[in-house]
């Protein structure tokens, strides 16, 4: 159903205080803990005394403290002691690889000793003094898939996100879709038109017209297991479009990272990177509301549409051109699958 010998995001670093955090990955129910030295271990969420969730417990120094009993575990899973009792000789429980880097923790659900840190995406922007990022977590009732296929066919802004970033001129661009090894590149171009007032606030934001013509651009790129970065942005109209130089325009980098919880139910961790005006916390909160209102208007139908498919299993669903990216996205998955349970 999912690949699993890859990274997922299971959190962002500011979720993790010092209280352990429990959350479920491709079926896999994990408690998430910094110790004393500030790094993060990843364990099953199972107590192997009486089973109870680990998560439910509290750090003490490099330990984690079960709440029931007291038994208290290492980083490495293994049993270190319980007060009044013998249990160093207890099975040790599962121990994930997990890794902190630009501002997320990074899970391998899979085979512990495949886990390559080499293989973790590089995010240019999250330690560049140049660049600002917002962001956020929704947790929604669907097939990871779905949230693939309704990032790699943007043509549902016209009417999901008809009053922020929706307009006709998009169902009107042909999108393009060409296939880069395991990358799918999905682009859209739009010319001289108007902006919509998702993207005439950016303009302003970044001390530009809003009220002239602009090209408009979306180029939507994914990566396995399920993540996709979307370019998108506006120019004045007439400077080149997605070349245009960085005074004639507003452009953005919109994160997008879906780890499956269960066949049905992703944890979306979404957010957009910018470089203008890195220092302008202001705007940064301003895009952050406005994109997570636009992000908020794709629950329902994304949520609905996994209630539909579930309780019609049989139906086949049509394949349109604006469905390419999504289409070849899939076919990657279905690959790397078939690799894994070969």
């Amino acid at each position: 159903m999912f690949p699993k010998n890859t990274w997922y995001v299971a959190c962002t670093s500011d979720e993790i205080d010092e209280k352990p955090l429990s959350r479920t990955i491709c079926n896999q129910t994990i408690v998430f803990y910094r110790s004393a030295n500030k790094r993060i271990h990843a364990l099953e969420d199972f107590c192997p005394h009486r089973g109870a969730p680990l998560s439910l417990g509290f750090v003490r120094g490099d330990e984690l403290v079960c709440g029931y009993h007291g038994l208290a575990m290492g980083g490495d899973g293994a049993t270190v002691e319980m007060p009044g009792q013998r249990v160093k000789g207890f099975p040790c429980i599962r121990a994930y690889p997990v890794v902190e880097r630009f501002g997320f923790i990074w899970i391998w659900p899979g085979e512990a000793s495949l886990a390559d840190e080499a293989a973790i995406p590089v995010l240019e922007w999250a330690d560049d003094p140049n660049w600002a990022y917002g962001g956020g977590l929704y947790h929604i009732q669907c097939d990871y898939r779905l949230m693939i296929d309704n990032l790699m066919d943007l043509t549902h802004e016209t009417y999901v996100h008809a009053s922020s970033i929706g307009q006709p001129e998009i169902e009107e661009a042909a999108p393009k879709t060409s296939v880069d090894g395991q990358e799918v590149i999905t682009s859209r171009h739009m010319e001289n038109i108007s902006a919509p007032p998702f993207w005439r606030a950016a303009l302003r934001g970044n001390n530009l017209a809003d009220d002239v013509p602009v090209d408009r651009w979306q180029v939507c790129r994914f990566t396995p297991p399920s993540h996709v970065m979307i370019e998108v942005g506006v120019a004045h109209a007439g400077y080149g479009g997605y070349d245009a130089p960085q005074e004639r325009k507003a452009s953005s980098i919109v994160v997008d990272f879906i780890t499956p919880e269960t066949e049905t139910s992703i944890w979306y961790f979404w957010g957009m990177a910018r470089n203008f005006k890195p220092d302008d916390e202001a705007l940064t909160d301003e895009i952050r509301r406005g994109q997570g209102q636009i992000f908020e208007e794709d629950l329902e139908m994304l949520e609905s549409q996994q209630r539909n498919l579930s309780n019609n299993p049989e139906r086949q669903l049509l394949k349109l051109n604006i469905d390419g990216g999504g289409v070849r996205a899939r076919k990657i998955i279905d690959k790397i699958l078939a690799e894994e349970s070969s």
